[in-house]
């Protein structure tokens, strides 16, 4: 293979677009309480009012609003006490003009009754007789029916992620089975003679697997399954089998390593020896990462991803978690939420026309404002991205950035 073959690269946003139409991962039904943070499948429409009476907020008296007009410390209001409503029961009294029932916080008012009198506001003469010092507007001190949510309202999207709140809102609906889109499956497949496990201790001109992990923590962040098929040694056939198995069982397809130029990179024969593939792109345009394989596979997406560690997590992060997200059914306003510091640049960076750089730093405080210090090392030192408290981008019609530039970095 030439390097004239190899370098046909793609903008970003040009892979984004190559991968579009990769189908979602399906549906199932997970139990409420396994509900946190997975995609709600389908429209959520309330069937019920919450609640469906109206609903003291307050211990005191149920009482009409009405006749407590004009009641203060010197004129009192006179009520006659007929009854006492218990919490959990329905109210099976009503009340009328001149009438009071005892109520809890949470109780059910009685028929008639459309406010409640604080029992701080309110002074028993007897058993049945009660002074009442302060006046209640109507529905004073009372929830609605139907005010926290009505028949017929559309609660959830889908496409929405579950929060811990939501979980509350779907048990006052009584959905014990939440239908949710399925996580999409990632497989991982290393590559390399010089790879061990990390339970072995390797040679000299090996190394553990770091990889792997890097991109386990990635795809779990990013509502994916990590699968993790093993390492691939330098032979085209043991490749292609992995591969194989990896497309049976997963919905994208992440091969580690042996995507850029030389006689050992076999990931591109690999995805040409698999029935129904296609090399949408090698090659995209931006720095570290650009010796990125994009394929399909039938119906699933593959990427052959560089070997260096921060190469391989920041293409996962630019191209396989939109990927993810998208065929885990997340909608678009909840896609690609990241969290952003602003920050001034400490030292000049350089970079060149034509690809997008992804500077890791670290931000420190100094003298009252927000730093953001390159992070400096070959993309293949884990430590770069260990000591990186976030990614900043320099655009790629751009030659660099200046000491003192005002920065958005992408937290990581």
């Amino acid at each position: 293979m030439s390097t004239k073959e190899f370098f046909t690269v793609s903008s970003l946003d040009a892979v984004l677009g190559l991968l579009g139409d990769i189908p979602q991962a399906g549906f199932e039904t997970v139990s409420l309480s396994a509900s946190l943070g997975r995609i709600l499948a389908r429209e959520i429409v309330s069937d019920i009012d919450i609640p469906d009476f109206n609903r003291s907020t307050m211990d005191g008296y149920a009482v009409r609003a009405v006749s407590t007009f004009g009641a203060s410390g010197g004129m009192p209001a006179l009520f006659a006490v007929t009854g006492e409503i218990e919490m959990g029961e329905p109210a099976g009294i009503s009340v009328k003009s001149g009438e009071a029932v005892r109520i809890p916080t949470g109780g059910m008012l009685p028929d008639g009754a459309d406010s409640v009198v604080m029992l701080e506001h309110a002074e028993p003469l007897d058993d049945r007789t009660l002074e009442v010092f302060k006046s209640v507007a109507p529905l004073q001190h009372v929830i609605e029916i139907g005010e926290d949510l009505r028949r017929g309202d559309t609660v959830f999207s889908a496409g929405q992620p579950v929060r811990a709140q939501d979980m509350g809102l779907l048990a006052a609906l009584g959905m014990s089975g939440v239908p949710v889109f399925k996580k999409p499956v990632v497989a991982i497949i290393s590559t390399g003679d010089e790879i061990v496990d990390i339970h072995e201790t390797p040679d000299r001109g090996r190394l553990r697997d770091i990889n792997a992990y890097t991109l386990t923590g990635l795809i779990m962040k990013s509502g994916g399954i990590p699968l993790y098929l093993g390492i691939a040694p330098d032979r085209l056939d043991e490749l292609v089998q992995m591969c194989r198995e990896a497309v049976s069982q997963a919905d994208i397809i992440l091969v580690s390593g042996g995507s850029s130029v030389g006689a050992r990179d076999l990931t591109k024969e690999a995805i040409n020896a698999l029935p129904d593939s296609g090399i949408l792109a090698h090659g995209i345009s931006i720095s570290p990462g650009k010796p990125t394989i994009v394929a399909r596979i039938g119906e699933k997406a593959f990427l052959g991803l560089p070997g260096h560690v921060a190469s391989a997590m920041i293409v996962f992060m630019k191209v396989v978690q939109p990927l993810v997200e998208r065929i885990g059914g997340l909608s678009e306003r909840y896609r690609g939420k990241k969290e952003w510091a602003r920050a001034v640049l400490s030292r000049n960076l350089a970079s060149v026309q034509g690809r997008s750089d992804f500077v890791r730093v670290r931000l420190i405080r100094e003298e009252g404002r927000l730093l953001a210090q390159p992070v400096l090392g070959k993309s293949g030192l884990i430590r770069t991205m260990v000591h990186a408290d976030g990614l900043i981008e320099i655009d790629i019609n751009s030659e660099g950035l200046n000491k003192g530039s005002v920065v958005d970095v992408e937290l990581v």
